[in-house]
C-alpha cells in the first residue's frame, strides 16, 4: 500500500492555470499506473487523466489539450499541469494508484474556477 497527498488546489479564475501535485509515501517506479478523477458533488467520480510506469498518458476528451499528467519517480510524485481552466473544471480532484494487489486513494484537493 502506498499513501498519496494531494496538493496545489486553490480558487482560480477562468482562463488561469493550476499544477496539482501527488506525493507517494513510496516509490511509484513499478506502479503499472496512476490517475488523476475529480469528483463534484452528486456526481460520480470523473477519470481525467492518467500515466503509465512506461510514461504513456491518456485523457479524458474534455481536459484533453488543457491538462498535462507527468511523474517524477526520483520524487515519488505525480503532477497535472492545468491549464485554460473552466468553471466546469470546479472539483475535488483525487490521485489513485492501481497496483496489482489493489488501488491506493489520495484524500483529494480542492480546485475551485470562477467565471
Amino acid at each position: 500500500q502506498v499513501q498519496l497527498v494531494e496538493s496545489g488546489g486553490g480558487l482560480v479564475q477562468a482562463g488561469g492555470s493550476l499544477r496539482l501535485s501527488c506525493s507517494a509515501s513510496g516509490s511509484i517506479f513499478n506502479i503499472p499506473a496512476i490517475h488523476w478523477y475529480r469528483q463534484v458533488p452528486g456526481k460520480q467520480r470523473e477519470l481525467v487523466a492518467e500515466i503509465s510506469s512506461g510514461g504513456s498518458t491518456s485523457y479524458a476528451s474534455s481536459v484533453k489539450g488543457r491538462f498535462i499528467i507527468s511523474r517524477d519517480n526520483a520524487k515519488n510524485t505525480i503532477y497535472l499541469q492545468m491549464n485554460s481552466l473552466k468553471p466546469e473544471d470546479t472539483a475535488v480532484y483525487y490521485c489513485a494508484a492501481r497496483r496489482v494487489a489493489g488501488t491506493d486513494w489520495g484524500q483529494g484537493t480542492q480546485v475551485t474556477v470562477s467565471s
